[in-house]
């Protein structure tokens, strides 16, 4: 009798937890980066799980997750400690591939998932780099500017023809590469990538690789340099706003494209200046 009654004492005592346990999953939210590759050749996608809630975010470790393309899972991995995983998957055939990453069964994180893209290019392909400030009007005071720094996702109104040109440019010839500095996101470059991706499917925007950058003067020329050193020796031409991308393409002798028409003196002595997307095949 009394064997039975400290089991039944226990099983009371558990059996609650263990209900909470199964039924209180959290939510969370999960966010994808682009990846970048040629046919036949593993690409690594990324992604990160967050907690979702009144708290501030954290990163989710230790949890599963899958890569799916074209609804197949491909590939399985396990968050680390900052709620990061890498799925490597190898393509086969060009283009640019939409992915999702959902969280695989979890006692402890609800259902969720995150999309991006996988460019999948030939090396030989032409490239335009494209930063993104170049497609959006300018804010047009002190305080728009100082307003659209500060907020986790771009706001800007498109520039007259960008989309329509864009997409000329990329129909029969170059891939689209949209370059995107974490800064403008406040370091976070997997809300870079997710939002720059909304914005420029929202105002209908060509489909292609979103790039983040890290912050520093020097990010621009990091990055092709990197692109260089991994065989993307096609990325040549770079279409920007700011004084900073079109030099970074200039020092390294390759084609630079300033849009709009810069202030006065502000235009670099070797680089193309369009007033507008109009022009731009002009110049190219």
């Amino acid at each position: 009798m009394l064997r039975t009654a400290c089991f039944f004492s226990l099983a009371i005592v558990l059996s609650p937890l263990g209900t909470a346990g199964a039924a209180g999953t959290a939510p969370a939210t999960l966010q994808v980066n682009d990846g970048l590759s040629s046919p036949n050749q593993t690409v690594m996608v990324e992604a990160r799980l967050m907690s979702r809630g009144p708290a501030a975010p954290a990163g989710l470790g230790g949890e599963p997750l899958e890569l799916l393309v074209y609804g197949k899972v491909v590939a399985t991995a396990v968050t680390g400690d900052d709620g990061t995983a890498r799925l490597p998957f190898i393509p086969k055939a060009q283009g640019v591939i939409p992915v999702q990453v959902r969280v695989a069964e979890s006692p402890r994180v609800a259902p969720t998932e995150g999309l991006g893209h996988l460019a999948i290019w030939e090396r030989r392909n032409p490239i335009v780099a494209v930063e993104l400030a170049a497609l959006m009007e300018a804010p047009q005071t002190k305080k728009a500017v100082s307003d659209a720094r500060n907020k986790p996702e771009p706001e800007g109104t498109p520039m007259p023809d960008a989309a329509d040109e864009l997409g000329k440019l990329t129909q029969f010839y170059y891939r689209v590469m949209y370059v995107v500095p974490s800064a403008s996101f406040g370091g976070d470059r997997f809300q870079a990538s997710e939002s720059s991706r909304a914005w420029l499917k929202l105002h209908k925007f060509p489909t292609g690789y979103v790039l983040v950058v890290p912050d520093g003067e020097q990010a621009f020329g990091t990055m092709i340099d990197a692109l260089h050193a991994d065989g993307w020796k096609t990325v040549k031409t770079g279409i920007g706003r700011t004084k900073a991308f079109a030099e970074a393409f200039l020092r390294r002798r390759l084609a630079a494209v300033m849009v709009p028409e810069p202030a006065k003196g502000e235009a670099l002595r070797k680089a193309k200046v369009a007033k507008e997307w109009k022009e731009i095949r002009k110049k190219l």
